[in-house]
């Protein structure tokens, strides 16, 4: 595992699992949003896909996204191994919630300075919205980009449960 891609719908974890892998295995670990966002109201870095083929034609490194559409198949054609963090819907619909929910109490500053604010919780895009609508077709795209041979030899880590994810990071195999 030298170029690894942590994949899964909002709030399976991807973030934490990302930097318990980094200081596992000793590598450098992105954090995609953190790359992407770049300035208040949620700007978009412009040199977003420029950084992220930098970082993706290092030797080794940790990611934390399947990959916004622009650099998407360029993570997954550079990446050695996928940690599939696929965990049940209720699992991770509560970890957004609460995620976003702390976030809008604490005011909590995220990437390019932003923050969630209460009234984007309307908004169809909110993470806890999206994810509730992204949970299978994201599901989807991960089963088909697991199987597709463009990727291959990739290794496939597929953790169904948070249990099963912290089994396998401790070294256990986690069970079925």
């Amino acid at each position: 595992m030298r170029r690894v891609l942590v994949v899964g719908i909002s709030g399976a974890g991807k973030s934490t699992m990302a930097r318990a892998l980094e200081r596992r295995l000793g590598l450098p670990y992105h954090e995609m949003d953190a790359l992407h966002f770049a300035g208040p109201d949620w700007a978009v870095n412009p040199a977003f896909a420029a950084d992220t083929r930098r970082l993706a034609g290092a030797e080794c490194w940790v990611f934390d996204s399947l990959g916004y559409p622009a650099v998407r198949d360029l993570l997954w054609e550079r990446a050695d191994t996928i940690v599939w963090l696929d965990h049940p819907r209720h699992v991770v619909m509560r970890r957004v919630l609460l995620r976003s929910l702390r976030r809008s109490l604490t005011r909590e500053r995220l990437f390019g300075g932003n923050r969630e604010k209460w009234r984007e919780w309307l908004r169809s895009d909110h993470p806890v919205w999206w994810a509730w609508r992204q949970f299978g077709p994201r599901r989807a795209e991960i089963l088909r980009r697991t199987t597709d041979p463009r990727f291959a030899p990739l290794v496939v880590v597929r953790l169904r449960s948070p249990r099963a994810a912290d089994s396998w990071l401790g070294g256990r195999r986690p069970s079925p």
